[in-house]
């Protein structure tokens, strides 16, 4: 089983990921040459905040395997948006595609996703979990959280201090890595106040990152500066 996720949320202070708006590969290039340490894309989505609705893993196939080629890093993938967008076949097929791990809400995550091995496994929340209720979970064989819990009506506005609280409380009270998603509108200075609140990965998708190759690469090497700078 890799561990390539895992590893660098352990030795990194902090890892910077890219949530592609779109799977495609301009896209995904750009990301890696602006130094991004790990990829997501998605299949089986409607994505709320890029807008776009995303297909089965067999729409993706040469796009996947050209990132795979282009990419050493670890990939990640949302396999579905919700629990019966997910296919065990579907899975088999992303991890013989050489997808690294995966990330999908707890809520909507069959138990079979739990003993699949070869591939790494992380689980989001959302605004309606009890932040203090999580407690140790890496026995469970999960690699990291993503603490997406900021309301959806709140996407894009600015990081708060409250923010900042909710997510220290979280590196609190988990055994695991807590991983940021933007859904906030972050900035390069935020990184500094995150790292001091124990969160080990930022996770930028088209809220900040938006969706063409030039802001993809203007915002990846923006924070890449600010997280080199730690």
């Amino acid at each position: 089983m890799t561990a390539a996720l895992k590893q660098m949320l352990t030795d990194n202070k902090m890892t910077l990921i890219v949530s592609l708006p779109e799977n495609r590969f301009d896209l995904a290039k750009a990301a890696i040459h602006a130094g991004v340490d790990a990829v997501k894309l998605h299949v089986n989505v409607n994505h709320r905040a890029s807008g776009n609705v995303f297909n089965s893993v067999e729409s993706y196939d040469e796009i996947f395997r050209s990132i795979r080629d282009e990419f050493s890093g670890p990939l990640g993938i949302v396999p579905g948006g919700s629990f019966g967008d997910i296919s065990q076949g579907e899975m088999e097929q992303l991890i013989a595609l050489g997808f690294n791990f995966y990330s999908i809400y707890a809520h909507d995550k069959p138990s079979w996703m739990l003993v699949l091995d070869k591939i790494e496994k992380t689980f989001a929340i959302s605004s309606e979990y009890d932040l203090n209720a999580i407690g140790n979970v890496k026995h469970l064989g999960v690699s990291a959280l993503e603490a997406s819990i900021i309301p959806g009506e709140e996407y894009g506005t600015p990081l708060t201090f409250k923010d900042v609280l909710a997510y220290n409380t979280l590196v609190q009270n988990v055994d695991i890595p807590v991983l940021v998603p933007s859904q906030r509108k972050l900035v390069p200075s935020d990184i500094p106040i995150l790292a001091k609140a124990g969160v080990k990965a930022v996770m930028l998708g088209a809220i900040v990152i938006g969706h063409t190759e030039e802001t993809i690469q203007t915002a990846i090497r923006s924070f890449r500066n600010a997280i080199d700078s730690l």
